[in-house]
C-alpha cells in the first residue's frame, strides 16, 4: 500500500473520529454550556487521557513500533509474536495496578490537576467521574498496544477509525442516559462518564478481530510468574530503556498540559471549557493531517533506517513536511480568520451563550498562530524515534516546557485563557524548529530540490485564501442567524468549500502539479 493511500485512510477515518467528535462537543456544549460541571467533567476526563497519552500512544508506541518493526524484519513473525505476547503480559500487570491507585488517589489526582474547582464548586464532581473513568486509561493502553501491532503490519484502518466508537458511546450517554440520570436526581453529566467507559471498552473489543487477522493476538499471562517471565524477555527490557526518555519527553508535554488546567481552573467557571472546546476544533486539522502523517511515517522510518536505507528516511520526511505546508498553512490561516464562524456554527446553541461563543474564538485563534508547528512535530519528532534517538526530542521538549510556562506568564495577565492557548501554539513552533534543525545537523534529512518555488506558490494560495475568509467571517452575522441554524451552517459550508477552490485553484494556475505534490 502507497505511503499516499495509507495516509489518506488513515485522514478519511480520522475526519470520521472527528466529525463525530464535534458532535458529541455540541450536545456536550448545549446541554450543559461552559460551567462547573463541564469543567468538572473536562478535568476528570483529562486525567486518564493525560496518563494515556503518557504512558499509551506517546511513550509506550514511540518505544514499541521501532523495536516491532526491527524484529520483524530481522527476526520474523514468530519471534515478534513472541514480543508482543511479554510485552502484552507486562503491559497488563502494569496497568492492572495503575488503575487500582488511580481509583484511590482520585481527589489528590483532581487537585493537582485543577485545584480552581474547589472555589468554582466542581470538584467533587470532578472526583466522581475521575474515579468511574480511571480504568479508561487500561483499555486505551491495550488499544495502544494493539494499534502499534496492526500498523507495524500496514493495518492502519481499525486503529484509526476505533475513536469514532468512544464519540458515539458519548452521544447515545449524552442523549439517553442522561435524562435517565436527571429523572433519578443524579448529576446529569455523570451519564458522560459512563459513555467515557463503555467508549474506552468497545474500542478494545474491536481490535481483536483485526489481530486475529494477521495472527497476532497478545497472549497474556495473568500469574505473577508469567508477568516475571515476559518481563525477562530481551525485547521487553529495550522497550523499557527506550521507554524511560520516551516518558521523560511526553511527559514534557503533558506537564504543559497539567500547567495550562491548573492555571485554567483558577481563571473563573468555563475557562477550562472554552480551552477544551477551542481545542476539540484545533485537534481537526492537527490529527487528520499531523497523525495521519506520524501514523503512517513512523512504520515506514523505521523499516528504512532497519536497513539503512538513508536517501529513502530523507525522502519519507521530506515528503511529510511538503505536505504540512501544503495543508497545514492554510487551515492555521482559517483558524485565525475563520475562528468566529467555526465557533458560532458549531457551538451556539442551548447553553452556549455568544459570551462562550467570544471566549472560545479567542482561544482557537490563538491555537491557529501554531497550527503548523503542531502538525510539524508529528512528522518530524518520528525521524528521532525511529532511529531510536529519543533523547533529543527530550531535551527540545524540556526547554521548550520552560519557553511555554515564561510564555504564561507574559500572556495569561493579558488575555487569560487564550494566553494559555498562544503559548503553547508559539511553543509548538519552537519545538518543530529546533526538531528540524536536529534532523538536518544529523544528517537524516535532506530537502529535496524545488522548495523555494513550491512555497512561494503555497503561500500565494495561502493569502487568497485567507482573505475570502476575512470577508466572510466579517460581513455576516454568525451570532445574529442562530436561529436560523441551517442557513448559517449552509453559510459556512459554502464558505469553506469556496475557499478550497481558491486555493487550489490558484496553485494550478501558478503551475503546481499537486497529483506530484501529494504522491511526492
Amino acid at each position: 500500500m502507497s505511503l499516499l493511500k495509507s495516509a489518506s485512510i488513515v485522514s478519511v477515518l480520522t475526519l470520521a473520529s472527528r466529525i463525530t467528535g464535534l458532535i458529541r462537543e455540541l450536545l456536550i456544549a448545549s446541554a450543559f454550556g461552559a460551567s462547573a460541571t463541564t469543567d468538572a467533567f473536562n478535568v476528570a476526563f483529562r486525567i486518564p487521557n493525560l496518563l494515556r497519552r503518557l504512558f499509551a500512544e506517546g511513550a509506550f508506541s514511540q518505544a514499541f513500533v521501532p523495536i516491532l518493526a526491527e524484529s520483524r524484519a530481522k527476526n520474523g513473525d514468530q519471534a515478534t509474536h513472541d514480543l508482543v505476547n511479554a510485552v502484552g503480559t507486562v503491559l497488563f500487570g502494569a496497568l492492572s495496578v495503575v488503575c487500582v491507585l488511580g481509583v484511590i488517589g482520585a481527589p489528590v489526582l483532581v487537585w493537582a490537576m485543577a485545584s480552581g474547582l474547589q472555589q468554582s464548586g466542581g470538584f467533587d464532581a470532578a472526583v466522581v467521574m475521575t474515579r468511574w473513568m480511571f480504568p479508561y486509561i487500561g483499555f486505551m493502553s491495550l488499544v495502544a498496544l494493539s494499534a502499534g501491532i496492526l500498523n507495524t503490519w500496514g493495518r492502519f484502518g481499525m486503529p484509526a477509525v476505533t475513536p469514532v466508537l468512544l464519540n458515539l458511546s458519548v452521544i447515545s450517554a449524552a442523549l439517553f442516559l442522561s435524562p435517565v440520570f436527571r429523572a433519578r436526581g443524579i448529576e446529569p453529566v455523570y451519564a458522560l462518564a459512563v459513555g467515557v467507559m463503555v467508549g474506552g471498552a468497545l474500542q478494545l473489543a474491536v481490535q481483536v478481530p483485526a489481530l486475529l487477522r494477521i495472527g497476532m493476538v497478545p497472549r497474556i499471562g495473568m500469574t505473577l510468574s508469567a508477568w516475571r517471565t515476559a518481563r525477562a524477555h530481551p525485547g521487553v527490557g529495550r522497550i523499557l530503556r527506550q521507554m524511560g526518555p520516551a516518558i521523560l519527553g511526553v511527559s514534557v508535554a503533558q506537564l504543559s498540559l497539567l500547567v495550562n488546567t491548573q492555571i485554567a481552573s483558577h481563571l473563573g467557571a468555563g475557562a477550562v471549557s472554552w480551552l477544551t472546546y477551542a481545542d476539540r476544533l484545533m485537534e481537526f486539522p492537527t490529527a487528520m493531517l499531523g497523525v495521519a502523517l506520524g501514523v503512517v511515517l513512523l512504520p515506514q522510518l523505521s523499516r528504512a533506517q532497519a536497513s539503512g536505507d538513508t536517501a529513502q528516511f530523507s525522502s519519507l520526511l521530506d515528503w511529510g513536511l511538503r505536505l504540512v505546508l501544503l495543508l497545514a498553512l492554510p487551515s492555521a490561516v482559517a483558524l485565525l480568520v475563520f475562528s468566529k464562524p467555526l465557533v458560532a456554527v458549531l457551538y451556539h446553541y442551548g447553553r452556549f451563550t455568544p459570551e462562550d461563543v467570544r471566549q472560545t474564538v479567542l482561544a482557537l485563534s490563538c491555537y491557529g498562530v501554531g497550527l503548523m508547528g503542531l502538525v510539524g512535530v508529528k512528522v518530524l519528532a518520528p525521524g528521532f524515534y525511529a532511529s531510536q534517538d529519543i533523547r533529543t526530542p527530550v531535551r527540545i521538549g524540556i526547554t521548550v516546557l520552560v519557553i511555554t510556562q515564561c510564555l504564561n506568564l507574559i500572556f495569561v495577565p493579558l488575555l487569560n485563557q487564550a494566553g494559555l492557548a498562544l503559548s503553547i501554539a508559539l511553543g509548538s513552533l519552537v519545538n518543530a524548529g529546533w526538531l528540524l534543525m536536529g534532523l538536518r545537523k544529523a544528517g537524516r534529512y535532506q530537502p529535496s530540490p524545488g522548495w523555494g518555488v513550491f512555497g512561494v506558490r503555497v503561500l500565494g494560495a495561502t493569502a487568497l485564501l485567507g482573505v475570502g475568509l476575512w470577508l466572510a467571517a466579517q460581513h455576516i452575522d454568525w451570532i445574529g442567524l442562530q436561529q436560523q441554524p441551517f442557513v448559517r451552517i449552509g453559510a459556512m459550508v459554502a464558505c469553506l468549500l469556496g475557499a478550497a477552490v481558491v486555493y487550489f485553484g490558484a496553485l494550478l494556475l501558478s503551475g503546481l502539479n499537486l497529483r506530484q505534490a501529494i504522491k511526492g
